[in-house]
């Protein structure tokens, strides 16, 4: 009598079927375990040749280093399909199997491939957020709302297409259920809703950018818009901290946007120092000649001179006492010399407002604003720009007989005190 090892594989493999036909339980779990079996090796096969060699293509000729290993998740997703497919397919050609068991691994199998399908299709959106993430215009403008909102969606659709599978109805018959749960979902997913709209209605209007830099008190938020996603706009802080805003708060309440100051590479300086009013006075003729050794005043001088001679010499002969003409002063002679010195400051934007004006007076002295711009919106030279030229103000004052106001300090007494012990 022949061996069963000295038959050939093929043999062997019938003549254990044909054995196994015999006790009809364990010819059942057999074949459960060879249909099992089958599947780990279609995908194992799958994963450890294809989807390897797909994705270290895509890794080549597509993608960069810091995108590593996305496109191996994202086929792998797809890969998973076909183990599952093998199961539902092959559960039916199982004889012994109860009608229910083959009912439950078809329904199963079946919602997770709409579940590999949709993580697969999740997957690719990745993909074209990491592609586009390389174009330059990324930099400025965010599709991270956008993919998130299609997501949500997506997630909603597969979900409503598993249950429906599991429990082997159609899903228009589910849909339809759903319709009275609406208001229990609107209350739950309002917020999710809300801020869906205002992703919408940012990016597509481009309210708010990557790189922007916005202001919102209420939020602690002064800084660089460094994400947009779908629920939160998070800005870097000035001092290296991270502010979260809901997203919807920026379509509800009120911001401020510094994009245009940046696009147009200028920066205001509005800034008052205060004059002491008891220093403000006519000049007269000495003071004149002193403050025509200015370049920048020069010219101003002769024409303030021209101009009041030829007023004064229309008033009445009984008008032409000192105190009815017109002289100049040396605070006005100060801000035509400030306002001809930043007209000539290589930093400030000559083509934007520029002035020098009087505030309203105040018990701490005359304010004197500056009012301009600065050809840059570095923050670091911008600085720099203002203080120059603060730096110049309060240096030159004293050339036009004016003085600084400010509270008396100690050292102001001292020198008060030391005066008084003078003998007269």
């Amino acid at each position: 009598m022949t061996t069963l090892s000295a038959l050939p594989l093929y043999d062997q493999f019938s003549a254990c079927i044909t054995w196994l036909q015999d006790y009809p339980l364990a010819y059942t779990a057999a074949l459960c375990a060879l249909l099992l079996l089958g599947a780990w090796l279609a995908n194992l096969a799958l994963k450890g040749v294809i989807v390897r060699g797909i994705s270290h293509v895509l890794h080549l000729t597509v993608f960069e280093s810091n995108s590593r290993g996305l496109p191996h998740k994202v086929i792998s997703h797809l890969s998973n399909v076909v183990p599952a497919w093998i199961l539902a397919t092959g559960v039916g050609f199982i004889p012994g199997l109860p009608k229910a068991a083959m009912t439950v691994t078809n329904n199963v199998c079946s919602a997770f491939i709409i579940l590999c399908f949709a993580l697969f299709l999740s997957g690719l959106l990745d993909m074209a957020h990491a592609l586009y993430q390389r174009r330059p215009s990324a930099k400025f403008r965010s599709m991270k709302g956008y993919i998130q909102v299609i997501r949500l969606l997506l997630a909603i659709v597969t979900l409503i297409l598993c249950i429906a599978t599991l429990v082997d109805r159609s899903p228009l018959i589910l849909l339809s259920g759903l319709g009275a749960l609406a208001a229990v979902l609107l209350l739950i997913f309002q917020g999710t809703i809300l801020s869906t709209v205002a992703a919408v209605q940012i990016n597509a209007g481009g309210m708010v950018k990557l790189g922007d830099w916005i202001k919102m008190d209420q939020f602690n938020a002064d800084g660089v818009v460094i994400d947009i996603a779908l629920h939160t706009v998070r800005v870097e802080n000035y001092d290296l901290s991270i502010s979260s805003i809901p997203i919807n708060k920026l379509i509800t309440e009120s911001f401020v946007s510094y994009r245009q100051m940046t696009q147009s590479n200028s920066r205001r300086i509005k800034k008052a120092f205060y004059i002491d009013q008891s220093t403000v006075h006519f000049m007269d003729e000495a003071e004149k000649a002193n403050l025509s050794r200015f370049g920048l005043l020069k010219d101003y001088l002769k024409a303030k001179e021209t101009e009041l001679e030829l007023w004064n010499q229309n008033l009445p002969a009984d008008s032409r006492e000192l105190v009815n003409t017109r002289r100049i002063t040396n605070l006005g002679s100060f801000r035509a010399y400030l306002e001809l010195y930043l007209r000539n400051h290589p930093g400030i934007h000559q083509d934007r407002t520029l002035m020098c004006r009087h505030m309203n007076p105040t018990p701490h002295g005359l304010p004197i604003e500056i009012y301009a711009f600065t050809n840059t919106s570095v923050w670091t030279e911008y600085e720099k720009i203002q203080a120059d030229i603060f730096d110049h103000i309060l240096a030159i004052m004293p050339e036009f007989g004016l003085a600084v106001h400010q509270q008396p300090t100690g050292r102001d007494l001292m020198m008060l005190g030391t005066r008084s012990n003078i003998p007269s």
